[in-house]
C-alpha cells in the first residue's frame, strides 16, 4: 500500500495529495498527517468517498489508513448539478474570502483558487469586481492559479472601472478587462452564479 507524507502541509494540500493518491490506487493509501485540521479534513474527505479510515497515533502526528470499504463512494460535493445545464459563473467581489482578519481572508481566497484546480468541475467564467480585480494583477499570489484556470478553459474578466480605481489597469496579469454591461449580461445569462 502506498504511503504519502503530508505532515507539515497546510490546508488544502493534504486533501489534494490524498485525492491524487487515491486516484492512482483506488484500493487504498496510508496518509501521514498532523493532528487537528489535516487529520479531520483527510478523514472526512475519505469517508465521504466511501473509504474506511483507520487512525493510529504516530509520534506527533497520525497515520490514516484509507481502505476501500466495498461500498459505493458518495458523490463529491459539487459533482452533481441536478440536471443543471449552462454556464457556471463565479463572481468574486473581494481579494479576501469571508469576513475577519485581512491576512486570513487573503490566505483563504488564495487557497480557494488553487483548490479549484483540483476539483472535477471548474467555473466557465470568473468575474472580478471591486478589490477582486487585485487577484489578477502583477505580484498577486493568485495570478498563477488564475492563469492555470484560463489554460483549462475558464474565462476571466476583470472590471475596467475597478482596475482604474486601484490604478492597476496596466498591471493585469491574468484575464481580460471587461465593462459593467458585459458583466451584467454574463450574470443574467448564467445557469448558476456563485458569489464569493
Amino acid at each position: 500500500m502506498k504511503t504519502i507524507d503530508c505532515r507539515g502541509q497546510a490546508c488544502p494540500a493534504p486533501v489534494i495529495a490524498t485525492k491524487k493518491a487515491l486516484e492512482e490506487s483506488a484500493a487504498g493509501v496510508c496518509v501521514l498527517v498532523d493532528d487537528g485540521a489535516p487529520r479531520e479534513n483527510v478523514g472526512r474527505f475519505a469517508r465521504n468517498r466511501g473509504y474506511q479510515v483507520t487512525e493510529t497515533a504516530q509520534g506527533d502526528g497520525w497515520s490514516l489508513l484509507l481502505s476501500s470499504s466495498g461500498t459505493t463512494a458518495m458523490a463529491e460535493p459539487g459533482g452533481q448539478t441536478g440536471g443543471l445545464t449552462g454556464e457556471r459563473v463565479l463572481l468574486v467581489t473581494s481579494d479576501q474570502l469571508g469576513e475577519g482578519p485581512e491576512e486570513l481572508g487573503q490566505l483563504l481566497m488564495k487557497n480557494f483558487l488553487f483548490t479549484l484546480l483540483e476539483t472535477p468541475q471548474q467555473p466557465d467564467r470568473i468575474l472580478l469586481l471591486n478589490s477582486g480585480v487585485l487577484l489578477a494583477t502583477a505580484g498577486a499570489e493568485t495570478v498563477e492559479a488564475l492563469k492555470r484556470l484560463e489554460e483549462r478553459g475558464t474565462e476571466i474578466f476583470a472590471c475596467g472601472v475597478c482596475l482604474d480605481y486601484f490604478k492597476k489597469k496596466d498591471q493585469l496579469a491574468a484575464g481580460r478587462v471587461t465593462n459593467m454591461f458585459s458583466t451584467a449580461e454574463n450574470l443574467l445569462a448564467a445557469a448558476l452564479v456563485i458569489k464569493l
